[in-house]
């Protein structure tokens, strides 16, 4: 702002150009920004602070204001040719105060201080019907940021990503003639948000993601079969330097054809090899929503009480980890406001710690622990995951495959759901094939996996040394 002389009144609201983001300047005088080329919402640290006074007006003992503005781009290309362009935004305030383990939550569009007022009103009306006077006063922190972006997607040319897209699909084309389809899709995510709070919590973040999906269909008489592969990173367009578009298209066809010219699988109880990447799919269901506080609190889980306890082969150790630079789940603050950790949830087969929100660990009498997700401002927090693995092993990814007579080799893993309270779980084998006296063979196709976390965790008896993150998407609550 070279040659510019800048005051600043507490209460103003102040149109920043576009180069503008926020910075020191304008955070000490308590002046929040959300900036993107066509819009801003505004929110003064004075008026957050008079929000949550008058979400505690009736006597709660927390609350929280939570703001939202998030810009999303998708372009869909099929048959080698753009079919879709959609941007999205999402835009809002959610305010939550609780007493107790009692909560109530309202949200709103209207971002004007009589409209957050009349948000915070609503929540406070409901909580208790005392009168209190609370003086919340806001301090900043900034914590920092360990997934930068270079290249910031929503800014760059729509041919760019349009050139990324047939990169994509063109080899997926010309992979096999009986490849008969193919729709690629690019997206991005550019999501800003900011949390105040009752104990003086003032802190924001800006959480930008791409992710390119490739979806292949190859045909033989009359018959279909599909291959999938949908890379994605807590990065900009500069993921591309880590990732070839054309190999994208190409694994994708490949998955088809394997799957076109595979058998069924045959039914019963076998021994299975999981590989790694999203493979790690059998963790997530398995136990992984077992862990989370918003099925544990309320003793919905198969895992409640457990703490201390080997609940999983010695040779498993399983990790939440939310500050890995740069990974598909990766997050610098939580959608309460606390600093993503390294969670150790699993030692050596021994049950450790849970993934803990704010209310659910008041229910629980434990410290949240950067466990705190929202699908959007309009939904309450919940504990959710972010990248969840299970770390390297003792055991030669060879000897696995060598130590099987006869079993399946699940290469490739597809979505699935699971019930926390007794563990039951399904999930998809996207690429199989089946291991006879300890070598791969032929490949089938049709296969799911079924069974109880409880049960797997324990049966588990090898785990390899090739550990590889898979990126994926999950419906779970909020």
């Amino acid at each position: 702002l070279c040659g510019i002389i800048l005051i600043v009144s507490r209460d103003c609201k102040i149109m920043l150009p576009p180069y503008v983001r926020q910075s020191s300047i304008f955070a000490a005088h308590g002046i929040y920004t959300i900036k993107e080329r066509t819009g801003i919402i505004m929110i003064t640290r004075t008026q957050l602070a008079q929000t949550l006074s008058c979400a505690m007006s009736t006597g709660a003992d927390f609350a929280e204001v939570f703001v939202e503005y998030t810009r999303a781009n998708s372009i869909v290309m099929r048959r080698g040719k753009v079919d879709e362009i959609s941007d999205t935004t999402i835009a809002g305030v959610g305010i939550r105060a609780l007493l107790g383990t009692r909560s109530v939550s309202a949200s709103t569009t209207d971002t004007s201080l009589s409209g957050l007022l009349a948000c915070a009103r609503s929540v406070a009306d409901v909580i208790c019907d005392s009168k209190v006077e609370a003086d919340i006063h806001l301090i900043e922190r900034i914590y920092p940021d360990i997934h930068p972006v270079k290249i910031v997607p929503d800014t760059a040319h729509k041919e760019t990503k349009v050139d990324l897209l047939r990169e994509c699909s063109k080899a997926a084309m010309e992979y096999s003639s009986e490849i008969s389809q193919v729709t690629a899709s690019l997206l991005d995510v550019d999501h800003n948000i900011t949390i105040a709070n009752s104990d003086g919590l003032y802190t924001s973040d800006r959480q930008i993601r791409t992710r390119l999906a490739a979806s292949a269909i190859a045909s033989r008489d009359g018959e279909n079969q599909s291959g999938f592969d949908g890379p994605g990173r807590r990065m900009g367009l500069e993921m591309f330097d880590f990732i070839n578009p054309a190999d994208v298209g190409r694994e994708a066809a490949r998955m088809a054809m394997v799957n076109l010219n595979a058998s069924y699988c045959p039914a019963g109880k076998m021994t299975v090899a999981i590989e790694n990447g999203f493979g790690g799919v059998i963790f997530h269901e398995a136990c992984g929503h077992s862990l989370e506080a918003t099925s544990v609190a309320r003793n919905m889980s198969q895992m409640t009480g457990k703490l201390g306890q080997k609940i999983a082969n010695e040779k498993v150790t399983a990790i939440d980890d939310g500050t890995i630079p740069n990974a598909w789940g990766s997050i610098n603050i939580d959608d309460e406001g606390s600093p993503s950790q390294r969670k150790v949830l699993i030692e050596n087969g021994i049950l450790k710690c849970y993934m803990i929100d704010k209310l659910n660990g008041r229910r629980m009498g434990m410290e949240a622990n950067g466990s705190s997700r929202r699908q959007s401002y309009e939904y309450d927090p919940t504990s959710r995951m972010t990248n969840t693995f299970i770390e390297n092993g003792p055991d030669k990814n060879e000897d696995i495959i060598s130590s099987i007579e006869y079993g399946l080799y699940a290469k490739k893993m597809g979505g699935g759901s699971v019930n926390p309270i007794d563990g039951s779980f399904n999930f998809a084998v996207s690429e199989g094939y089946i291991i006879r006296e300890g070598k791969i063979c032929e490949a089938v196709r049709g296969a799911s996996l079924i069974g109880k976390g409880s049960e797997i965790l324990m049966d588990i008896d090898m785990v390899g040394q090739n550990l590889a993150r898979g990126q994926g998407m999950c419906g779970s609550s909020s």
